[in-house]
């Protein structure tokens, strides 16, 4: 296996100040950025230096990465514009279950020395299932809240009369909504 590269032995924070600071400067001003970088390591004591020519790899690397994101992101976004939320629900549960066969694979392939993948990539995808799993406890709370605010202006319909006791039932059942 080979060895880790430089970059990958950043602390989590000066490799999240990097990231940042490639997208401020629009990747490129490499030789000033690894000035600045190095300037912070020395500052805090690390004897770890990074040249230029690594942080334009680790640039360019970063940057389709972000590109991927940003087009992931936009994808989404149309697709929630014309989705309901039981599509929204059949997306997320397929992803789901597509990430979870991934990183079951993952796990199964690390059992074998010999064909370790990338730990970057394993990190990402537990990210990505982390985030997964946080974004439809959110889309739960949204659909309980909706159902809430629909089950009420039911029910003020009925004590306002303008729809009896015995079709609201039957509403919510047809709705699924529990009684």
């Amino acid at each position: 296996m080979p060895p880790p590269r430089k970059i990958d032995l950043l602390p989590r924070e000066l490799r999240d100040w990097l990231q940042d600071e490639l997208k401020a400067c629009g990747f490129s001003g490499y030789e000033k950025i690894a000035e600045a970088l190095n300037f912070r390591l020395e500052s805090e004591g690390l004897e770890l230096r990074i040249g230029k020519s690594a942080i334009h790899a680790y640039g360019q690397e970063f940057q389709e990465y972000a590109r991927m994101q940003e087009r992931a992101q936009d994808e989404i976004r149309a697709f929630l514009e014309e989705a309901s939320l039981k599509q929204e629900a059949d997306v997320t549960r397929a992803l789901f279950q597509q990430l979870t066969t991934i990183q079951w694979r993952l796990q199964m392939a690390m059992s074998n020395p010999d064909e370790l993948p990338d730990p970057r990539g394993m990190k990402d995808l537990t990210t990505a299932l982390n985030n997964l799993i946080r974004s439809t406890s959110l889309r739960d709370a949204i659909l309980k809240a909706e159902r809430t605010a629909q089950t009420e202006r039911m029910d003020a319909a009925v004590e306002a009369g303008d729809i009896d006791r015995e079709a609201a039932a039957k509403a919510r059942r047809i709705m699924g909504f529990a009684e």
